[in-house]
């Protein structure tokens, strides 16, 4: 079973004041305004509830698996832009239903909850080795960049609804934010193909950057996974076969009819409603909060997800009756 050493990296979650106090000097018509403005400011909450149809994307339904517990269903959202052979051969074998019986094997407090046979058994299906896809190519890579500096990365950003981290050199990777999941490995990292899988249920791990493929994130569910018992064996592992937590199914969205599947949509990172949303939570003019941060970690950038709102079928314009003529 793969291992891996846990790093907690802090990412403060930030906060913004509404404002200095004014000069005794500043005429009462000003202050007044300014109170007003601060006392109208825009929340995430007040944000997302203004969002028009264009500022939210479908999930692809070939890519998004629904990993089912009995505690519910988990959706994941693959990327298959950023390790297109690692998610290839996850997809195979869900087809091949490798995943149903297989069970939660792991739960590390502060770092990983992960999946997949606790007997260490071989698919018959699918790729036996795969290459390192721990970075792509940055170019023609639509990214949305954060202002503020990373410690981990020459610039960090969004693409597609995901966290990014680039190089100066030219490479960009998914970053291992709270949710993102990725595939287990040996330390050859040929030997990561997708048999085993964790999602990143602590603060940020930023260490496991560039040293497993991220295949993608769950966008729905997430709280399932995260309240699960801690595993008591050495880096969380369950010690007792009782104490695992048995996967029911995973299947692709696609496979399932359109009634059973669960309509999702993420908010796009890059319209100016994301733009905004990046500003309102790097500082929080909440009036509970008092010290402007001015800054935030790619980690600590919310990426909402919510039921699909189908839009309403208009309605075709009343005929006017005919007025008859005399």
């Amino acid at each position: 079973m793969t291992r891996f050493r846990s790093l907690a990296i802090t990412a403060a979650f930030l906060s913004a004041t509404a404002g200095a106090a004014e000069p005794a000097a500043t005429p009462p018509a000003a202050a007044r305004a300014t109170a007003k403005t601060i006392a109208h400011v825009v929340t995430m909450r007040d944000l997302l509830a203004a969002t028009k149809p264009g500022d939210w994307r479908a999930l692809d339904p070939d890519h998004t698996l629904y990993l089912e517990l009995s505690a519910g269903r988990v959706i994941i959202e693959l990327n298959p832009a950023f390790a297109p052979r690692h998610v290839a051969n996850i997809e195979t074998l869900t087809r091949a239903r490798w995943y149903d019986g297989l069970a939660v094997t792991r739960v590390q407090d502060n770092f990983v909850v992960q999946w997949g046979d606790p007997l260490n058994g071989r698919p018959e299906v699918g790729e036996k080795r795969l290459p390192p896809e721990f970075t792509r190519a940055g170019a023609a890579l639509g990214f949305t960049r954060l202002k503020d500096p990373d410690t981990f990365a020459a610039e960090v950003g969004f693409s597609n609804g995901f966290p990014v981290a680039r190089s100066d050199a030219g490479e960009a990777w998914l970053v291992h934010c709270y949710g993102m999941v990725g595939v287990g490995r040996d330390t050859d990292p040929s030997t990561a193909i997708g048999t085993e899988l964790y999602a990143v249920l602590g603060q940020a791990p930023r260490q496991l950057d560039r040293n497993v493929a991220v295949v993608g994130r769950v966008v729905w569910g997430m709280e399932i996974l995260s309240s699960l018992p801690r595993g008591t064996g050495e880096l969380g592992v369950y010690e007792q076969p009782e104490q695992r937590v048995p996967i029911q199914t995973v299947r692709l969205a696609s496979e399932l009819p359109v009634a059973e599947r669960t309509s999702l949509e993420a908010l796009r990172t890059d319209t100016p409603t994301f733009d905004k949303l990046v500003e309102i939570r790097r500082n929080r003019k909440d009036a509970w909060y008092k010290v402007p941060a001015g800054r935030i970690d790619i980690c600590n950038v919310p990426l909402p997800a919510r039921m699909r709102v189908e839009p309403k079928p208009e309605k075709p314009p009343e005929k006017k009756p005919e007025k008859k003529r005399g």
